[in-house]
């Protein structure tokens, strides 16, 4: 698998990107790779949401809301922000934007690729369908929270794969936050089996 060595890692300024809803869609087909001692993972990018900050009532950090939890997301762009869902599941989001701009892009679904594990690359289909189960494949925790997308055991990169087709919905499971709950902030690779199984609501 010596094509999984040639990734170009995505640079700093590719997160300071002011635009979140514009990184959450080019994000999409990009490969994050996860490193622990003699395992590395690595798996493509096939759904994003949108965060669009104090703006966005479905945002943690609407109204500039600053907690022991969402301070990670008033960081510069370009660290993870790990938090745990429903006391159960842990989420996995990439910080974007200038510093105390609190954008965010959830990472809700990834396409195993491959990883250095001989037994674990069996019955890979639908390990990364929702966002709980990226988190479980990759084995981000809270403790990779502030985690930096710039380091050399976590990190996005690039290898020139192209999505032929994109889709746009609403976001899921937001539905307390009015407008905002409309808005097509979640992104996916059309017709992608790892895609979550929820209705499309295709725009």
């Amino acid at each position: 698998m010596a094509k999984y060595n040639n990734f170009k890692k995505l640079s700093a300024d590719f997160y300071l990107n002011p635009d979140v809803v514009d990184i959450a869609r080019t994000l999409l087909g990009k490969v994050i790779v996860k490193k622990d001692h003699d395992l590395t993972r690595y798996a493509r990018i096939i759904e994003t949401e949108a965060y669009a900050g104090a703006e966005d009532l479905a945002s943690h950090a609407f109204g500039n809301k600053r907690t022991a939890r969402t301070e990670t997301m008033f960081t510069k762009g370009g660290k993870a922000y790990v938090y745990l869902c429903y006391g159960m599941h842990h989420l996995l989001n990439v910080v974007t934007n200038q510093k105390d701009i609190p954008h965010a892009v959830l990472i809700r679904a990834i396409e195993p690729l491959f990883d250095s594990s001989i037994a674990s690359n069996k019955n890979k289909r639908k390990t990364g369908s929702g966002p709980a189960l990226v988190t479980k494949y990759l084995g981000i925790d809270i403790h990779h929270n502030k985690k930096s997308f710039l380091s050399g055991d976590l990190f996005i990169a690039d290898d020139q794969f192209i999505p032929e087709h994109i889709s746009a919905s609403p976001r899921i499971g937001v539905d307390y936050a009015g407008e905002a709950a409309q808005w097509p902030y979640r992104f996916f690779i059309t017709g992608h089996p790892h895609v979550t199984p929820h209705a499309l609501n295709i725009v």
